[in-house]
């Protein structure tokens, strides 16, 4: 998937106030992620064909929460996504995944050997 984002993409998280840039945060992040989410699903796509903003609307659980979610989309000129904002919902299980991350994120860049992402 890394394939299609941009080398300087900028990812707003639901869970953190200051966006992470570039590729390789990005796919520390993907990792956690896919660690983390369980009964992972879209549901739905919002936007038109060929258009630069997309919204995708999913539902997933971490720990014992059910969790839904939209990732907004923008993709560049070039046709690569560069800028993500993920927004979730309810309270609760955006407290429960921002505590998850916290420590999936670290596991992720000690096993890739990579200092504190920033």
């Amino acid at each position: 998937m890394l394939e299609l984002i941009s080398p300087n993409v900028v990812f707003n998280s639901p869970v953190v106030f200051r966006p992470y840039h570039g590729r390789e945060a990005l796919g520390v992040i993907f990792r956690a992620v896919k660690r983390i989410l369980k009964d992972f699903r879209y549901e739905r796509e919002i936007g038109a064909e060929g258009a630069s903003d997309h919204a995708l609307l999913f539902r997933a659980r971490v720990g014992d929460c059910e969790l839904q979610g939209c990732d907004f989309l923008h993709i560049g000129q070039d046709g690569l996504i560069d800028e993500i904002t993920v927004m979730v919902r309810p309270h609760s299980a955006a407290r429960a995944l921002a505590e998850a991350m916290d420590a999936e994120i670290l596991a992720v860049r000690r096993e890739l050997g990579l200092e504190a992402l920033a």
